[in-house]
């Protein structure tokens, strides 16, 4: 299956929580911190949240 790299790439201060939530559930804790995952549908929902705070790259 194909992976992805996500990295958080903006500050969650001003997040809601929900989006706070998101980001701790994909592993990601603080700034420029990324991580690697599998890209399935659960993920991308995930990403897609919270995707002005991350940025995305295919491996």
């Amino acid at each position: 299956m194909a992976q992805i790299k996500i990295t958080q790439i903006k500050s969650r201060i001003n997040a809601p929580k929900v989006q706070k939530l998101t980001l701790d559930a994909l592993g990601l804790r603080k700034m420029n911190h990324s991580v690697i995952k599998e890209d399935v549908p659960s993920i991308m929902g995930m990403v897609k949240k919270v995707h002005h705070l991350v940025e995305v790259t295919k491996l």
